[in-house]
């Protein structure tokens, strides 16, 4: 459904963004008290991609996290089911690999959206759409995880079935 934009709604939010920066807030109303943990667990994985969660180290020790520790990956790709079993306690992770996980019944909350999506589709000269994959292998390098995760939902999109997919 589109948002249609009225001159009254536009002026609203004009004077509310306006008034937000004159109108503080008093630190007592920012204060949320002390956390219940200080402690936190962050999945690292070899990517640049997910350079914000090391920089955010600072950021979290501002908000009162005392110990904060970085877990290794076990398994690249697959970074939502290890925080769904308690190995971490967050991690950067594609959407469709989160649903995936929840699905299976992990244990995982998706807090915010940062990544959306690093992956691209190459094929060869023959193939100039999607719905030209039809009958074709096409290869990830993780069954399961979040490139595999991508191109199942490209493909139901483009109304192939993705259960009859050779994926390699």
């Amino acid at each position: 459904m589109p948002i249609m934009q009225s001159r009254r709604r536009f002026l609203t939010t004009t004077a509310c963004a306006g008034a937000s920066a004159i109108i503080r807030p008093s630190a007592l109303m920012a204060a949320e008290g002390a956390l219940e943990t200080t402690t936190v667990r962050i999945l690292k994985f070899p990517a640049v991609c997910v350079g914000p969660q090391y920089i955010a180290e600072e950021l979290l020790r501002a908000e009162g996290f005392t110990e904060i520790r970085y877990v290794d990956a076990w398994e690249s790709g697959l970074f939502s089911d290890q925080v769904g079993r308690g190995e971490a306690d967050f991690t950067l992770e594609f959407a469709a690999k989160i649903v995936q996980t929840i699905d299976a019944g992990g244990a995982v909350t998706a807090l915010g959206g940062v990544h959306v999506g690093c992956y691209e589709l190459f094929a060869k000269d023959e193939i100039r759409s999607l719905a030209d994959l039809k009958g074709k292998t096409v290869g990830v390098q993780i069954a399961g995880g979040s490139p595999h995760a991508f191109l199942t939902a490209i493909a139901a999109h483009v109304g192939l079935d993705p259960k009859q997919a050779s994926i390699g």
